[in-house]
């Protein structure tokens, strides 16, 4: 099938650059040897298998000048999605007030130095004038708080596997947050009648967040399924044939192979409708069908397993949320859906959360071979949809909502273990996922509800709960964790603190 390139979750394309501050002071055989160590540095971060973006480095910067035009062009770069800054020398930080106060990429200072361990018996004051990151590194440290700047910090060498680890998951998450920049999000329909938590401001989502959501008539959708040629149908249905394991009725000369030659039909103009409009993300709702003759499962869920962000019932903050896990999980194993909490094994003691939808949970959380198949819906008012079955991987993930509190964005995320099936579920026919949240059940359920976190959701299996924190930095979006250290009395006190900050961050 034909790809959106709207919707791609390759990093490829993507670079972020290395910026190394220094000053002529020491003169310029000290910035050539400057040049050369930032050089092996930006060498360094590129040979590590665990840094999924391209970095580029940037020729020293020793004045405010050359600063300020450097972030102003690495912010009219749609490819860079970030800037790591490494004061090698002592830069003096009122040169970079400017470049900081211009730049609105994600930021990240690298307190790194060249070399790793002192040179004890050779160690002279020269060594020490050009190897003073320790010094020049505070300095700038000192000038990205006194001007409020977001980033992420991380120290320690290149050759430190902790340190290529967090690096990494920063560049994650710039990418997934150039991904929500300028997101196209098309919704067919509303939201689903009188729900709370899927409702929001667009108009605040836009100008916070980057993503431009709008509503198409789903009748312009069933226009572009009811004409898709057969031919095109045949070629999908026999990819369907080869990639699932088909239910009878559904195959070729069964009962039911009508309804899958339609559910393809949908796959096919909700495919061309989007690349059309260059979205990379979409609701749908089983409220508002219009001349469709099933609500989209499979063509959603497979829509998702190429990159596209989905949510339910209209819930378009989910469909970002989805978006933003796909492109930040890029090339990682596992997989990132839609996802909703449905019921409970309350247990004492093996408690777990038994997620799922109607139809829409991403194939991509499973590396088995998902069963298609067809049943009843029993809401909605239309024909039987046909959707894949499957179990979730087991293994470790996080849970992660975004809900409207009025005058912010909040996200909240739960670490979470994936866990099998303890048996079989020959009755639920979608797909589903188990598992055990951290700390235990009854504080991630507490805190959950307290936090008032919406109930659709996006599990990922890809990523974890630092890559969203550092996605809330970059986008100065509110985030509550919930992981093995969550107390409730704790948890409370943050969100009333929260409250707080955000009023007199954002001006009263």
């Amino acid at each position: 099938m034909t790809k959106n390139s709207a919707a791609s979750v390759s990093l490829d394309h993507y670079e972020v650059w290395f910026l190394t501050g220094s000053q002529h002071l020491y003169g310029e055989d000290v910035l050539k040897q400057v040049a050369a160590q930032s050089h092996d540095i930006a060498d360094a971060l590129n040979a590590a298998s665990n840094i999924p973006v391209r970095v580029v480095w940037k020729p020293v910067l020793t004045d405010s000048d050359a600063i300020r035009r450097t972030a102003l062009e690495a912010n009219l770069a749609d490819h860079v999605i970030g800037v790591s800054a490494w004061m090698h020398t002592f830069s003096p930080a009122k040169m970079w007030i400017q470049g900081l106060d211009a730049l609105r990429k994600p930021l990240l200072h690298l307190h790194t130095q060249a070399n790793v361990e002192l040179p004890w018996e050779d160690i002279d004051f020269d060594f020490m004038n050009l190897n003073q990151a320790a010094h020049g590194d505070r300095e700038f440290g000192y000038i990205q708080s006194r001007l409020g700047i977001p980033r992420k910090t991380v120290v320690g060498h290149v050759s430190n596997p902790e340190v290529l680890r967090q690096v990494g998951i920063w560049q994650r998450a710039a990418a997934g947050w150039a991904a929500i920049r300028g997101l196209k999000l098309t919704r067919f329909g509303d939201n689903m009648r009188n729900v709370a938590v899927t409702e929001g401001d667009k108009t605040e989502a836009e100008l916070r967040l980057g993503v431009s959501v709008n509503t198409w008539s789903v009748n312009e959708l069933a226009d572009a399924v009811h004409a898709t040629s057969e031919s095109d149908v045949d070629v999908l249905v026999a990819e369907y044939e080869e990639l699932y394991d088909v239910a009878t009725e559904l195959g070729r000369g069964g009962a039911r192979h009508e309804s899958l030659r339609y559910g393809a039909k949908i796959e096919l103009g909700l495919r061309r409708f989007l690349e059309t409009n260059g979205s990379a993300a979409f609701t749908t709702s089983f409220e508002d069908l219009g001349e469709l003759r099933q609500l989209p499962g499979l063509a959603v869920q497979r829509l998702m397993a190429d990159g596209y962000g989905f949510g339910a019932e209209g819930d378009w903050k989910t469909a970002l949320l989805v978006r933003a896990a796909k492109v930040m999980g890029a090339g990682l194993p596992g997989g990132a859906s839609l996802m909703e909490d449905y019921t409970y094994h309350l247990v004492p003691g093996a408690e777990k959360i038994l997620g799922a939808h109607m139809l829409e949970v991403c194939p991509s959380l499973t590396t088995s071979k998902p069963r298609l198949e067809i049943h009843p819906l029993g809401i909605g008012g239309k024909e039987d949809p046909v959707r894949l079955v499957f179990d979730t991987d087991p293994g470790a993930g996080v849970v992660v909502a975004l809900s409207d509190m009025r005058d912010r964005f909040r996200l909240v995320a739960n670490a979470v273990e994936v866990v099998p099936l303890e048996q079989p579920l020959p009755n639920l026919p979608v797909a589903r996922a188990l598992w055990s949240p951290k700390p235990d059940f009854a504080t991630s359920a507490a805190a959950w509800l307290t936090a008032g976190a919406a109930h659709h959701t996006v599990l990922s299996t890809q990523v974890g709960v630092e890559t969203f924190e550092d996605f809330a930095e970059m986008a100065q979006t509110e985030l509550l964790t919930i992981d093995e250290g969550t107390t409730i009395s704790a948890f409370k006190k943050e969100i009333r603190w929260n409250q707080a900050y955000y009023k007199l961050a954002g001006g009263l």
